[in-house]
């Protein structure tokens, strides 16, 4: 079994912090499998009715543990009342670690209404991470961004279109049905397939609902579904409500770059592809960092655009832009940016990079770094001076 020490090591520090760890993430992610992988932990799958009458009496199984064990509840939703037996461990029985997975995120079930504020920490499973294909010896880019980041599928020698359709099928049913009851199979799957096929591209609820015939709340409740999953992520504008930029549309992106190449009907990529599939490897290396809902993106009326935006301190946003070769970098969009928000670090985040390097382009400093390097890149621009 291979050991995802990222992960590995997101997971004992939150336990560091706080008792309870929240794992979510899509289906064949790798959850059970790095949830197997830790060392000295009780692993309980809640799939298994045994394991749902043991879990029956909190009180009593979280008493029968010994001080510090350290315990994984897989699939924990399965259980009828999973956030009452969370609330017991962390409040009464704080000596324990207790590893809950799931699907979605953790206010996305009826069951869940109480979300542990304050006693949990949650960690996303993002699709493979720089750091993953280095423990999985398989550093492919070109092929993660062809097969996806889909433990099962990026490894397997031969993929074929109806193992994604069967992973489509099985988020309808174990996912979708079970946390949301939504209606409308077709138009809900004909929804996710034109989200994926457009993925990275401006979102305009009404174009999707004309083509999907359902109503435009219907495909807001849609997408707000495919959030709770993490099937799409929805990356909003950043601006300063200046009359030149785009202040309202989001961009989103859809999970994973292998079921983006899927529903485009790509079964090899072309030089050109391969741009539009890499911000998508960015934006995940950034969530697997813990930068969950921080990413904006920027755009002026005249259409220059700036791929990611952090924040940033004191008015000072971070600009990053992806580019699969750093010889395809151009500033137009940097300088466009640049004019409104004047100050804070210029990032060209490239697969050719081996080592982080500086440049004047334009009169201004841009850091190019890799994938890999990416996080310590950022850690430097954003520290506070």
């Amino acid at each position: 079994m291979v050991k995802r020490r990222f992960w590995i090591t997101r997971i004992e520090d939150a336990w560091a912090r706080r008792p309870i760890v929240w794992l979510s993430g899509v289906r064949r992610s790798g959850k059970t499998s790095l949830a197997l992988s830790l060392d000295d932990t009780e692993y309980l799958d809640c799939e298994l009715p045994r394991v749902r009458q043991t879990l029956s009496d909190p009180e009593g199984f979280w008493r029968s543990l010994p001080k510090g064990r350290r315990v994984v509840l897989d699939e924990v939703h399965r259980l009828s009342a999973p956030a009452e037996l969370l609330k017991i461990a962390a409040d009464h029985f704080a000596h324990l670690r207790v590893l809950a997975t799931g699907s979605s995120t953790l206010g996305a079930s009826s069951k869940f209404s109480d979300t542990l504020t304050g006693r949990k920490t949650e960690i996303r499973l993002t699709p493979l991470c720089a750091e993953d294909l280095e423990d999985f010896g398989r550093e492919d880019l070109p092929r993660r961004l062809l097969r996806g980041g889909l433990p099962p599928f990026y490894l397997a020698e031969t993929l074929r279109g109806g193992d994604l359709q069967e992973w489509i099928d099985s988020y309808w049913a174990r996912d979708v049905q079970e946390l949301f009851r939504l209606e409308r199979r077709n138009a809900f799957m004909r929804f996710l397939e034109l989200l994926l096929a457009r993925s990275g591209g401006m979102f305009e609820a009404s174009a999707f609902a004309g083509l999907c015939e359902v109503s435009r709340p219907t495909i807001s409740n849609y997408l707000r579904a495919m959030e709770a999953t993490h099937v799409a992520h929805v990356i909003r504008p950043f601006s300063t409500r200046r009359h030149s930029e785009i202040v309202a549309a989001p961009k989103v992106y859809g999970f994973d770059t292998g079921f983006v190449c899927h529903m485009r009907g790509w079964d090899r990529l072309r030089p050109e592809d391969r741009g539009g599939l890499w911000e998508h490897l960015v934006l995940d290396q950034m969530r697997a960092h813990g930068l969950d809902g921080q990413p904006r993106y920027w755009r002026d009326k005249l259409d220059r655009e700036v791929d990611f935006v952090l924040p940033g301190r004191r008015e000072k946003p971070c600009a990053i832009e992806c580019k699969w070769s750093s010889a395809a970098f151009k500033s137009e969009g940097l300088n466009a940016f640049r004019r409104l928000h004047p100050d804070g670090e210029n990032i060209a985040v490239c697969s050719d990079v081996d080592r982080p390097r500086m440049e004047r382009i334009g009169g201004r400093v841009v850091r190019f770094t890799g994938l890999a390097m990416l996080h310590r890149t950022l850690a430097e621009a954003l520290e506070p001076t």
